[in-house]
């Protein structure tokens, strides 16, 4: 009788425990865990976010040093993670961490799963093919061509709208290095990724045509987390304003990739 009525205690306790929830953060507290901001990013997007394995392979780039940047204006402590890029929301909707600050594009679909701050810089999809391809240089010459795409990215949906020849990465410089193989015809990635491998890695790849979209970049919240997004958003004004975030966009790209020009000025630099 005993043993049948703990079983029965036992069921009903489990029954009540909330399947599938997110853990909430206490209702005081800005962040998951007091006094720290933790990012997301996949790690795989040099140069805004990557191992650097001259410095024991610690996580740098870009997107990590505005996350330390917002994280300081914020008072609070950094934490950067890295995640598959495939799974980069859902471990926002798991309360992993606070925040996607992962070159994330504000697209429609993507905003009604979470919540974005304002746009912290804007780039858009580029075509890339190996240097001197002379038979893909304009943007229609990519019908029935083989397209190299990272997986769940906005440049997946571009690339389908010209070629249902597809092949997916986990990393864009991946994807890039595959150029000269002839494994792939093109690469579809952004313009600011795209050009630092032409430019600093010395990549043997070349452009075809402009831009093929204009996209903002933001940081992703958890769905109604207003109090966070609101204050990332204080916090990007102000590093805006007092000259961090200019400094920081011209360390890795010598201009600033938040002004309205910038897709012109990253063809135009050097």
């Amino acid at each position: 009788m005993f043993r049948n009525c703990f079983i029965y205690f036992f069921l009903m306790c489990f029954c009540f425990i909330p399947i599938g929830c997110s853990p909430a953060k206490p209702a005081d507290q800005l962040t998951l865990e007091k006094g720290t901001f933790s990012f997301a990013m996949s790690g795989l997007y040099k140069p805004f976010s990557y191992r650097d394995f001259q410095h024991n392979g610690k996580i740098s780039g870009f997107d990590v040093e505005i996350g330390y940047a917002l994280a300081k204006e914020m008072g609070l402590k950094p934490r950067p993670v890295t995640t598959p890029w495939e799974t980069i929301i859902a471990g926002l909707e798991a309360r992993k961490y606070d925040a996607i600050l992962g070159s994330m594009a504000i697209t429609k679909k993507r905003d009604q799963a979470v919540d974005f701050t304002d746009p912290y810089y804007r780039s858009g999809a580029q075509v890339f093919v190996k240097k001197g391809n002379r038979t893909l240089t304009s943007i229609k010459d990519l019908k029935n061509k083989t397209i190299g795409v990272v997986k769940a990215s906005t440049f997946k949906d571009v690339a389908l709208t010209h070629s249902s020849s597809i092949v997916e990465y986990t990393s864009d410089i991946t994807a890039l290095q595959d150029l000269p193989t002839g494994r792939i015809d093109a690469v579809i990635t952004d313009q600011a990724v795209g050009l630092y491998a032409l430019k600093q890695m010395k990549f043997p790849i070349q452009t075809v045509g402009e831009p093929l979209t204009l996209d903002n970049m933001a940081i992703a919240v958890h769905s109604g987390d207003e109090r966070l997004r609101q204050r990332l958003n204080q916090a990007l004004a102000q590093i805006i304003a007092d000259g961090t975030y200019e400094k920081i966009s011209r360390k890795y790209f010598n201009r600033n990739i938040l002004s309205s020009n910038a897709r012109k000025e990253a063809i135009s630099k050097p």
